[in-house]
């Protein structure tokens, strides 16, 4: 039987502490059979004190499953975004300016001693205060980074220590990683654009588990929780967006994003449904269109073929209704 189980939300202001976020559970988050067995084999892992990876492709919800597990950790969460800009001053800290001191010592009155220091100011980033103080660093799409910049997770997997450049704010040149800090890191493939190839040395000190597309009843359950829909428009919904996808789930588009977006869109304009509203069309249409390739096959137009598997799906649901052909004047205005 599935259960709603909460993902990771900051509650309130006062739940941000520097660069983490105390979180508490939220409802939102859906949690079918297939993905407490995920869940449960990343959690086992993340509790035997090795660093975890998510990757997938987008939208098969590798950083809500992250925060969820986040959640169960019960500690606060540091989340970085990887960067083709990162250095590794964005991740370990920088000195930024100079805090200049004076003395001036007039004891004696006729002999004026005066003493000037210029301390470089270091500042902490996120990487830093995780290790420090134990918190759980979320690294999502950490691949958009550039390996030269991740290098500093090495000794931190390896040896437990984070290595500081010079000007480190007087420390001894490292910091000693807390006993209770944790990493969970995602990554889209390494084909999307934008994203780099990860160092094998990272890879190899870390657990990857491969997410893909959910099974159909975790996608109908998922777009219920976040659209408010009833199940039986869900499972419409989810059916032709597992269709546009393929029958064996072989593209990585449309994604449940796509079937999020369409009941969300639906609950908004109070629609309904199914092939007779053609506000449900039009939501199709526009908003599985950028998943189709915009070219004409076999004399058929996008809109063409996303009607086609729309009309499909609802008569599966509705019967021969579904059948009527859209008005002359809605179906010129979408080709």
């Amino acid at each position: 039987m599935s259960q709603t189980m909460p993902n990771a939300v900051a509650t309130s202001p006062d739940s941000v502490m520097g660069h983490a976020i105390k979180v508490e559970p939220s409802q939102s988050f859906v949690s079918t059979p297939h993905v407490q067995k995920v869940n449960q084999r990343a959690l086992a892992y993340l509790k035997a004190g090795f660093p975890i990876h998510f990757a997938g492709p987008a939208g098969v919800g590798k950083t809500s499953l992250a925060f969820h597990l986040a959640v169960q950790l019960d500690v606060p969460v540091v989340l970085m975004h990887g960067d083709a800009e990162f250095g590794s001053s964005n991740l370990v800290g920088k000195s930024d300016g100079f805090r200049h001191s004076k003395v001036v010592d007039n004891f004696i009155h006729s002999v004026v001693k005066v003493e000037e220091e210029a301390k470089t100011m270091w500042v902490d980033n996120k990487l830093t205060s995780a290790c420090q103080h134990g918190y759980t660093l979320i690294y999502d799409e950490f691949n958009r980074s550039r390996p030269e910049a991740n290098n500093v997770l090495l000794s931190v997997l390896a040896e437990g220590v984070l290595n500081l450049p010079k000007g480190h704010g007087g420390r001894k040149g490292y910091v000693p990683v807390h006993p209770g800090f944790r990493i969970i890191f995602t990554s889209n493939p390494d084909e999307y654009a934008g994203v780099h190839k990860a160092q094998d040395a990272l890879m190899d000190r870390m657990i990857t588990i491969h997410l893909d597309h959910y099974d159909r009843e975790s996608e109908i359950q998922i777009v219920v929780a976040k659209t408010g829909r009833s199940r039986r428009d869900a499972e419409v919904i989810t059916d032709i967006v597992r269709r546009m996808r393929g029958d064996e789930g072989k593209n990585s588009r449309p994604t449940i994003r796509a079937a999020i977006t369409i009941g969300a869109v639906m609950t908004s304009m109070d629609a309904q449904v199914g092939w007779h509203d053609e506000r449900f069309r039009w939501a199709c249409r526009d908003v599985l269109g950028r998943d189709v390739a915009r070219v004409t096959r076999a004399g058929h137009t996008v809109s063409t073929q996303i009607d086609q598997v729309v009309q499909e799906v609802c008569k599966q649901y509705t019967g021969p209704s579904a059948d009527a052909p859209m008005p002359d004047h809605l179906n010129g205005a979408f080709s």
